[in-house]
Protein backbone atom coordinates (compact mmCIF):
# COMPACT_ATOMS: atom_id res chain seq x y z
CA UNK A 1 0.00 0.00 0.00
CA UNK A 2 3.14 2.02 0.86
CA UNK A 3 1.84 6.13 0.03
CA UNK A 4 -1.07 4.67 -2.30
CA UNK A 5 -3.30 2.67 -0.47
CA UNK A 6 -4.97 1.07 2.81
CA UNK A 7 -13.94 -4.26 4.79
CA UNK A 8 -17.71 -2.17 3.28
CA UNK A 9 -18.49 -5.41 3.86
CA UNK A 10 -21.96 -4.44 3.85
CA UNK A 11 -21.86 -8.37 4.46
CA UNK A 12 -21.03 -11.19 2.10
CA UNK A 13 -24.20 -12.78 3.50
CA UNK A 14 -26.27 -10.59 1.35
CA UNK A 15 -25.43 -12.72 -1.20
CA UNK A 16 -27.39 -15.84 1.05
CA UNK A 17 -30.28 -17.44 -0.48
CA UNK A 18 -33.84 -17.08 0.97
CA UNK A 19 -34.10 -18.26 4.36
CA UNK A 20 -36.66 -21.18 4.26
CA UNK A 21 -40.30 -20.34 4.88
CA UNK A 22 -39.70 -21.38 8.92
CA UNK A 23 -36.81 -18.87 9.66
CA UNK A 24 -37.60 -16.04 10.71
CA UNK A 25 -36.46 -13.28 12.35
CA UNK A 26 -38.51 -9.86 14.32
CA UNK A 27 -37.04 -6.82 15.01
CA UNK A 28 -38.85 -5.63 18.07
CA UNK A 29 -37.07 -2.30 18.17
CA UNK A 30 -35.89 -2.28 21.63
CA UNK A 31 -32.08 -2.56 23.14
CA UNK A 32 -32.64 -5.53 24.82
CA UNK A 33 -32.13 -9.08 23.21
CA UNK A 34 -35.13 -11.52 23.46
CA UNK A 35 -34.45 -15.08 22.35
CA UNK A 36 -36.76 -18.22 21.90
CA UNK A 37 -37.44 -21.27 20.37
CA UNK A 38 -41.15 -22.71 20.27
CA UNK A 39 -42.78 -25.91 18.26
CA UNK A 40 -45.28 -25.60 15.65
CA UNK A 41 -46.90 -28.05 13.70
CA UNK A 42 -44.34 -30.25 14.19
CA UNK A 43 -41.50 -28.12 13.41
CA UNK A 44 -38.95 -25.95 15.10
CA UNK A 45 -39.66 -22.41 14.25
CA UNK A 46 -36.81 -19.90 15.47
CA UNK A 47 -37.93 -16.60 16.30
CA UNK A 48 -35.40 -13.43 16.99
CA UNK A 49 -35.39 -9.71 18.00
CA UNK A 50 -31.96 -9.30 17.71
CA UNK A 51 -29.82 -7.07 19.52
CA UNK A 52 -30.51 -4.05 18.28
CA UNK A 53 -27.63 -1.80 16.05
CA UNK A 54 -28.87 1.16 16.91
CA UNK A 55 -27.26 0.51 20.37
CA UNK A 56 -23.74 0.45 18.62
CA UNK A 57 -24.65 3.73 16.99
CA UNK A 58 -25.46 5.46 20.22
CA UNK A 59 -22.63 4.33 21.86
CA UNK A 60 -19.97 5.50 19.27
CA UNK A 61 -21.59 9.04 18.69
CA UNK A 62 -22.33 9.35 22.61
CA UNK A 63 -18.32 8.33 23.25
CA UNK A 64 -17.17 10.59 20.38
CA UNK A 65 -18.63 13.58 21.47
CA UNK A 66 -16.30 12.81 24.90
CA UNK A 67 -13.33 13.55 22.42
CA UNK A 68 -14.06 16.14 20.07
CA UNK A 69 -17.10 18.59 18.73
CA UNK A 70 -19.00 15.97 16.41
CA UNK A 71 -21.17 18.28 13.94
CA UNK A 72 -23.45 16.55 11.38
CA UNK A 73 -21.80 16.50 7.56
CA UNK A 74 -23.33 17.97 4.42
CA UNK A 75 -24.06 15.00 3.55
CA UNK A 76 -26.79 14.10 6.19
CA UNK A 77 -28.99 16.73 3.93
CA UNK A 78 -29.21 14.55 1.04
CA UNK A 79 -28.38 10.95 2.71
CA UNK A 80 -31.19 9.58 5.92
CA UNK A 81 -33.06 7.43 5.38
CA UNK A 82 -35.20 5.22 2.33
CA UNK A 83 -37.88 2.96 2.16
CA UNK A 84 -36.79 -0.36 0.34
CA UNK A 85 -39.05 -1.17 -3.09
CA UNK A 86 -40.48 -4.12 -1.07
CA UNK A 87 -42.38 -0.98 1.30
CA UNK A 88 -41.05 -2.70 4.50
CA UNK A 89 -37.36 -2.81 4.74
CA UNK A 90 -35.94 0.50 5.43
CA UNK A 91 -32.49 2.34 5.33
CA UNK A 92 -31.46 4.71 8.35
CA UNK A 93 -28.03 6.92 7.49
CA UNK A 94 -26.31 9.26 9.98
CA UNK A 95 -22.81 11.17 8.98
CA UNK A 96 -21.07 13.97 11.17
CA UNK A 97 -17.66 14.78 11.08
CA UNK A 98 -15.19 16.47 13.85
CA UNK A 99 -12.03 18.34 13.53
CA UNK A 100 -9.92 15.31 13.12
CA UNK A 101 -12.61 13.05 11.28
CA UNK A 102 -13.31 14.21 7.99
CA UNK A 103 -16.47 11.62 8.23
CA UNK A 104 -18.04 9.68 10.56
CA UNK A 105 -21.12 7.73 8.98
CA UNK A 106 -23.22 4.71 9.21
CA UNK A 107 -26.18 2.94 7.39
CA UNK A 108 -28.31 0.34 8.87
CA UNK A 109 -30.94 -1.84 7.17
CA UNK A 110 -33.73 -3.65 9.20
CA UNK A 111 -35.95 -5.82 7.00
CA UNK A 112 -37.85 -9.27 8.19
CA UNK A 113 -35.19 -11.29 7.38
CA UNK A 114 -32.35 -9.40 7.99
CA UNK A 115 -30.32 -6.58 9.91
CA UNK A 116 -27.21 -4.71 8.58
CA UNK A 117 -24.80 -2.11 10.06
CA UNK A 118 -22.38 -0.60 8.15
CA UNK A 119 -19.75 1.71 10.57
CA UNK A 120 -16.86 4.15 9.92
CA UNK A 121 -14.85 6.66 10.30
CA UNK A 122 -12.93 8.49 8.43
CA UNK A 123 -9.65 10.92 9.30
CA UNK A 124 -8.92 13.85 7.76
CA UNK A 125 -5.59 13.71 5.74
CA UNK A 126 -3.98 15.80 7.90
CA UNK A 127 -3.24 12.39 10.23
CA UNK A 128 -2.31 8.92 9.18
CA UNK A 129 -5.15 7.16 11.49
CA UNK A 130 -6.34 3.73 10.46
CA UNK A 131 -9.69 3.63 9.31
CA UNK A 132 -12.24 2.82 11.98
CA UNK A 133 -13.97 -0.31 10.16
CA UNK A 134 -17.52 -1.85 11.49
CA UNK A 135 -19.61 -3.91 9.23
CA UNK A 136 -22.48 -6.71 10.55
CA UNK A 137 -24.97 -8.70 9.12
CA UNK A 138 -28.01 -10.98 11.40
CA UNK A 139 -30.40 -13.27 10.13
CA UNK A 140 -32.09 -15.92 12.05
CA UNK A 141 -29.27 -18.40 12.37
CA UNK A 142 -26.56 -16.39 10.68
CA UNK A 143 -24.33 -13.19 11.38
CA UNK A 144 -21.49 -12.44 9.44
CA UNK A 145 -19.12 -9.55 11.25
CA UNK A 146 -16.06 -7.73 10.06
CA UNK A 147 -14.39 -5.41 12.47
CA UNK A 148 -10.84 -3.66 12.42
CA UNK A 149 -9.09 -0.68 12.18
CA UNK A 150 -8.47 -0.59 8.67
CA UNK A 151 -4.55 0.16 8.00
CA UNK A 152 -3.95 3.32 5.81
CA UNK A 153 -0.40 2.45 4.95
CA UNK A 154 0.75 -1.63 4.77
CA UNK A 155 1.59 -2.93 7.72
CA UNK A 156 4.23 -5.15 6.41
CA UNK A 157 6.37 -2.85 4.34
CA UNK A 158 5.75 0.04 6.44
CA UNK A 159 7.19 -1.57 10.21
CA UNK A 160 6.98 2.09 12.24
CA UNK A 161 3.19 1.99 10.71
CA UNK A 162 2.85 -1.10 12.36
CA UNK A 163 4.49 -0.15 15.57
CA UNK A 164 2.92 3.53 15.76
CA UNK A 165 -0.39 2.17 16.26
CA UNK A 166 -1.26 -2.19 16.48
CA UNK A 167 1.71 -3.40 18.54
CA UNK A 168 0.48 -2.24 21.64
CA UNK A 169 -3.42 -3.38 20.48
CA UNK A 170 -2.24 -6.91 19.97
CA UNK A 171 -3.59 -8.05 23.01
CA UNK A 172 -7.23 -6.49 22.24
CA UNK A 173 -6.71 -8.25 19.11
CA UNK A 174 -6.23 -11.46 20.30
CA UNK A 175 -8.27 -11.14 23.84
CA UNK A 176 -11.24 -10.81 20.47
CA UNK A 177 -10.21 -13.30 18.24
CA UNK A 178 -9.99 -16.20 20.38
CA UNK A 179 -13.87 -15.42 21.19
CA UNK A 180 -14.55 -14.68 17.96
CA UNK A 181 -12.69 -17.67 15.07
CA UNK A 182 -11.37 -16.07 11.84
CA UNK A 183 -14.58 -16.71 9.37
CA UNK A 184 -13.09 -18.84 6.36
CA UNK A 185 -11.35 -17.68 3.37
CA UNK A 186 -10.35 -14.26 2.40
CA UNK A 187 -8.62 -13.07 -0.87
CA UNK A 188 -5.29 -12.16 -0.76
CA UNK A 189 -6.95 -8.67 -2.44
CA UNK A 190 -8.76 -8.19 0.69
CA UNK A 191 -6.38 -9.02 3.07
CA UNK A 192 -4.12 -6.50 2.24
CA UNK A 193 -6.49 -3.92 3.31
CA UNK A 194 -6.83 -5.65 7.02
CA UNK A 195 -4.64 -4.92 9.91
CA UNK A 196 -3.29 -7.85 12.55
CA UNK A 197 -6.22 -7.22 14.69
CA UNK A 198 -8.85 -8.00 12.41
CA UNK A 199 -12.05 -9.55 13.70
CA UNK A 200 -13.45 -11.92 10.44
CA UNK A 201 -15.92 -14.11 12.09
CA UNK A 202 -19.02 -15.75 10.78
CA UNK A 203 -21.66 -17.68 14.24
CA UNK A 204 -24.72 -18.77 14.77
CA UNK A 205 -27.08 -16.51 16.58
CA UNK A 206 -26.81 -16.50 20.28
CA UNK A 207 -27.34 -13.71 22.61
CA UNK A 208 -23.91 -14.45 24.13
CA UNK A 209 -22.29 -14.25 21.01
CA UNK A 210 -24.15 -10.99 20.19
CA UNK A 211 -22.78 -9.53 23.63
CA UNK A 212 -19.12 -10.39 22.49
CA UNK A 213 -19.44 -8.37 19.67
CA UNK A 214 -20.62 -5.40 21.39
CA UNK A 215 -18.31 -5.96 23.77
CA UNK A 216 -15.88 -5.81 20.96
CA UNK A 217 -17.33 -3.18 19.25
CA UNK A 218 -17.18 -0.62 22.25
CA UNK A 219 -13.50 -1.67 23.21
CA UNK A 220 -12.27 -1.21 19.30
CA UNK A 221 -13.97 1.90 18.89
CA UNK A 222 -12.37 3.44 22.20
CA UNK A 223 -8.76 2.13 21.46
CA UNK A 224 -9.63 4.01 18.10
CA UNK A 225 -10.45 7.51 19.68
CA UNK A 226 -7.22 7.16 21.99
CA UNK A 227 -5.53 6.81 18.74
CA UNK A 228 -7.20 9.95 17.66
CA UNK A 229 -6.92 11.91 21.20
CA UNK A 230 -2.94 11.30 20.30
CA UNK A 231 -2.36 11.71 17.07
CA UNK A 232 0.45 14.57 15.95
CA UNK A 233 -1.55 16.73 13.13
CA UNK A 234 0.77 16.52 10.13
CA UNK A 235 2.35 19.64 8.18
CA UNK A 236 4.36 17.90 5.30
CA UNK A 237 2.55 18.59 2.03
CA UNK A 238 4.04 15.68 0.97
CA UNK A 239 3.28 13.29 3.59
CA UNK A 240 -0.75 14.85 3.79
CA UNK A 241 -0.45 14.09 0.16
CA UNK A 242 0.74 10.07 0.87
CA UNK A 243 -2.05 10.20 3.34
CA UNK A 244 -4.89 11.35 1.06
CA UNK A 245 -3.60 8.97 -1.48
CA UNK A 246 -3.84 5.93 0.66
CA UNK A 247 -7.43 6.67 1.43
CA UNK A 248 -8.31 7.46 -1.92
CA UNK A 249 -7.00 4.43 -3.33
CA UNK A 250 -8.43 2.46 -0.43
CA UNK A 251 -12.34 4.43 -1.23
CA UNK A 252 -11.96 3.26 -4.81
CA UNK A 253 -11.35 -0.46 -4.04
CA UNK A 254 -14.58 -0.49 -1.26
CA UNK A 255 -16.68 1.74 -3.59
CA UNK A 256 -16.02 -0.44 -6.71
CA UNK A 257 -16.08 -4.36 -5.22
CA UNK A 258 -18.05 -4.17 -2.33
CA UNK A 259 -19.63 -7.40 -1.68
CA UNK A 260 -23.26 -5.34 -0.25
CA UNK A 261 -23.70 -3.94 -4.09
CA UNK A 262 -25.73 -6.81 -5.01
CA UNK A 263 -28.41 -6.13 -2.09
CA UNK A 264 -28.61 -2.62 -2.09
CA UNK A 265 -29.31 -3.35 -6.12
CA UNK A 266 -31.82 -5.56 -5.06
CA UNK A 267 -33.36 -3.12 -2.04
CA UNK A 268 -33.15 -0.15 -4.01
CA UNK A 269 -32.06 -0.30 -7.76
CA UNK A 270 -29.05 -0.23 -9.26
CA UNK A 271 -28.56 3.60 -9.67
CA UNK A 272 -29.38 4.33 -5.80
CA UNK A 273 -26.92 1.64 -5.14
CA UNK A 274 -24.16 3.01 -6.95
CA UNK A 275 -25.12 6.17 -5.81
CA UNK A 276 -25.41 5.29 -2.08
CA UNK A 277 -21.63 3.30 -2.18
CA UNK A 278 -19.84 6.22 -4.06
CA UNK A 279 -21.02 9.51 -2.60
CA UNK A 280 -22.01 8.12 1.28
CA UNK A 281 -20.69 4.99 2.25
CA UNK A 282 -17.26 6.01 0.70
CA UNK A 283 -17.46 9.70 0.02
CA UNK A 284 -14.21 11.06 -1.29
CA UNK A 285 -13.57 9.52 -4.12
CA UNK A 286 -14.16 12.34 -6.20
CA UNK A 287 -12.78 14.99 -4.24
CA UNK A 288 -9.93 13.54 -2.39
CA UNK A 289 -8.25 12.21 -5.80
CA UNK A 290 -8.43 11.54 -9.83
CA UNK A 291 -7.25 8.43 -10.34
CA UNK A 292 -9.91 5.72 -10.92
CA UNK A 293 -9.57 2.37 -10.08
CA UNK A 294 -7.69 0.62 -12.86
CA UNK A 295 -5.05 3.57 -12.34
CA UNK A 296 -4.79 1.85 -8.38
CA UNK A 297 -5.59 -1.91 -9.87
CA UNK A 298 -4.50 -2.27 -13.31
CA UNK A 299 -4.60 -6.21 -13.24
CA UNK A 300 -8.30 -6.07 -13.35
CA UNK A 301 -8.70 -4.34 -16.12
CA UNK A 302 -10.33 -6.64 -19.50
CA UNK A 303 -11.14 -5.62 -23.19
CA UNK A 304 -12.52 -2.38 -24.10
CA UNK A 305 -11.38 -0.87 -20.62
CA UNK A 306 -13.64 -2.39 -18.07
CA UNK A 307 -13.40 -3.46 -15.05
CA UNK A 308 -13.13 -6.91 -14.31
CA UNK A 309 -16.18 -8.32 -11.83
CA UNK A 310 -13.86 -11.09 -10.09
CA UNK A 311 -13.50 -11.01 -6.71
CA UNK A 312 -9.91 -11.98 -7.10
CA UNK A 313 -8.12 -11.90 -9.86
CA UNK A 314 -4.51 -13.63 -7.89
CA UNK A 315 -6.45 -16.37 -6.84
CA UNK A 316 -5.11 -16.86 -3.31
CA UNK A 317 -7.16 -17.00 -0.52
CA UNK A 318 -6.52 -17.46 3.46
CA UNK A 319 -8.81 -19.92 5.36
CA UNK A 320 -6.84 -18.59 8.36
CA UNK A 321 -5.62 -15.85 10.12
CA UNK A 322 -2.36 -15.10 8.55
CA UNK A 323 -1.24 -13.42 11.38
CA UNK A 324 0.35 -14.76 14.39
CA UNK A 325 0.34 -13.14 18.43
CA UNK A 326 2.71 -10.36 17.77
CA UNK A 327 0.97 -9.31 14.01
CA UNK A 328 3.65 -10.91 11.94
CA UNK A 329 2.64 -12.79 8.73
CA UNK A 330 2.43 -16.11 8.55
CA UNK A 331 3.36 -16.57 4.90
CA UNK A 332 7.01 -16.79 5.13
CA UNK A 333 7.00 -19.58 7.61
CA UNK A 334 4.22 -21.25 5.65
CA UNK A 335 6.60 -20.77 2.79
CA UNK A 336 9.23 -22.24 4.23
CA UNK A 337 7.19 -25.47 5.65
CA UNK A 338 6.50 -26.27 2.01
CA UNK A 339 9.94 -26.02 0.64
CA UNK A 340 11.34 -28.39 3.20
CA UNK A 341 8.66 -30.75 2.26
CA UNK A 342 9.86 -30.52 -1.50
CA UNK A 343 13.46 -31.08 -0.74
CA UNK A 344 12.58 -33.82 1.78
CA UNK A 345 10.59 -35.44 -1.13
CA UNK A 346 13.49 -34.99 -3.46
CA UNK A 347 15.98 -35.96 -1.31
CA UNK A 348 18.05 -33.00 -1.50
CA UNK A 349 17.90 -31.20 1.94
CA UNK A 350 21.51 -32.37 2.75
CA UNK A 351 22.93 -30.50 -0.22
CA UNK A 352 21.49 -26.80 1.75
CA UNK A 353 23.20 -25.27 4.39
CA UNK A 354 21.04 -24.92 7.69
CA UNK A 355 21.03 -20.94 8.14
CA UNK A 356 18.62 -21.18 4.91
CA UNK A 357 15.73 -22.37 7.21
CA UNK A 358 16.71 -19.68 10.03
CA UNK A 359 16.21 -16.77 7.83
Amino acid sequence: MGCSSSSSLLSLSLMLKPHPALMTINYNGSSQSHWSRRKKKGHCLLRVSAISYQDFIDFSLNETKRHALLVPSPLQEKYSSMIAMDGRTRLEMSSFETPRIRLLRSMSIEGEAMQVLDFAAFPKPEFDLPIFCGNFFTAANTNIVVLDLNPLHDVISRRDYKEKYYDRLMPLGLKYTELLPWGGKLTSESIKFFSPIVIWTKFTSSKSKHEVLYSAFVEYYKAWLELMEQAVEETDPSLIMCNLEAQHRYLTWRAEKDPGHGVLKRLIGEKLAKDLLRNFLFSGIDELGSKTFLDYFPEYGSEGGTISEKRSIIGKGFESRPWDKNGEKLIKERMKVKLLRILLNYNVLVLLPLEIFLL
